[in-house]
């Protein structure tokens, strides 16, 4: 019975191992090449926000927009 217990744990310790390193692997490939990742998902976000703004404005039927002459 101690044994099977020990192999349990064992299995349970690995794949917890396995685990961390898969999530360790993700972050280092997103953030690859991205000296301040705050600062990328900042302009991200800006950039969803423009494009839902655009698409606001397009169902609306376009910005209204007034034409000058001095």
């Amino acid at each position: 019975m101690a044994n099977i217990f020990s192999i349990w744990r064992r299995m349970e310790t690995r794949r917890r191992q396995q685990a961390e390193a898969a999530e360790r692997r993700q972050a280092e490939i997103q953030s690859r090449g991205v000296k301040d990742p705050a600062k990328l998902q900042r302009m991200q976000q800006r950039a969803e926000e423009m494009e839902k703004r655009e698409r606001e404005l397009q169902k609306e039927g376009g910005p209204a927009l007034r034409w000058t002459s001095n």
